[in-house]
């Protein structure tokens, strides 16, 4: 499984430390001690969580736009057959899903709570992990 800090945490759910250690506090967010006695989390929590927090906002009315957007989310499901993999990110308020082949999803090592990145580009979307 994947692990994080309670701050990489934080930054994918789009709030703060103390919100992410409140919500371990509570005891929304399981968590353990690393090697060198930092609060980590599970991604997969992590994923659970974000679910559970996402709601979207108005379109509104939409300006310019890039086909080159990106957005840094996390792995929240995974539906694979030999062939084809659905993968799908919460980034944010945002659920993005993408199709791509089950070989690429290996390659990368996806997982559900693993950090992706989505680059969308009309119909198209992307997948990568940050270096």
């Amino acid at each position: 499984m994947t692990q994080m800090r309670v701050s990489e945490a934080a930054e994918l759910l789009g709030v703060s430390t103390d919100t992410v250690r409140r919500a371990v506090d509570a005891g929304r967010l399981p968590s353990t001690k690393d090697d060198a006695g930092r609060t980590v989390v599970e991604g997969a929590d992590v994923a659970v969580l974000a679910q559970e927090q996402a709601h979207p906002a108005e379109i509104g009315a939409v300006g310019l736009s890039s086909p080159r957007n990106q957005m840094r989310g996390i792995v929240t499901r995974i539906v694979s057959d030999p062939v084809m993999s659905q993968v799908d990110i919460q980034a944010g308020p945002f659920r993005l899903v993408s199709l791509l082949s089950t070989e690429a999803v290996q390659a990368m090592g996806l997982q559900v709570g693993s950090v992706a990145v989505a680059s969308v580009k009309a119909t198209n979307v992307s997948v990568g992990v940050p270096v």
